[in-house]
């Protein structure tokens, strides 16, 4: 009888380790899902601020590309103006 006791109180102790242990485990995943919430959000902020800077990249680099267009254009004109004028 005894014996059988203290195997009872030796496993009752195993449990209660196990217990606090999974309950010290449980906070930690709670930790855990709160930081990656966290993280998900900056995250996601930070993606959409990217967004908006390769969209103001790109929309500058064409009106850039336009810009450049058009001076070779006006180059051009002038080039061929000096000649005729200069043939005057």
């Amino acid at each position: 009888m005894e014996e059988l006791k203290e195997h009872r109180g030796n496993l009752d102790r195993q449990i209660n380790d196990e217990m606090g242990e999974k309950t010290a485990i449980e906070k930690e995943i709670a930790g855990l899902t709160e930081r990656l919430r966290a993280t998900n959000d900056d995250l996601s902020t930070k993606l959409a601020t990217k967004q908006e800077y390769d969209k103001a990249i790109s929309e500058t680099e064409g009106a850039y590309m336009k810009i450049l267009e058009s001076s070779q254009t006006l180059l051009h004109v002038l080039k061929r103006e000096t000649v005729n004028l200069s043939r005057k």
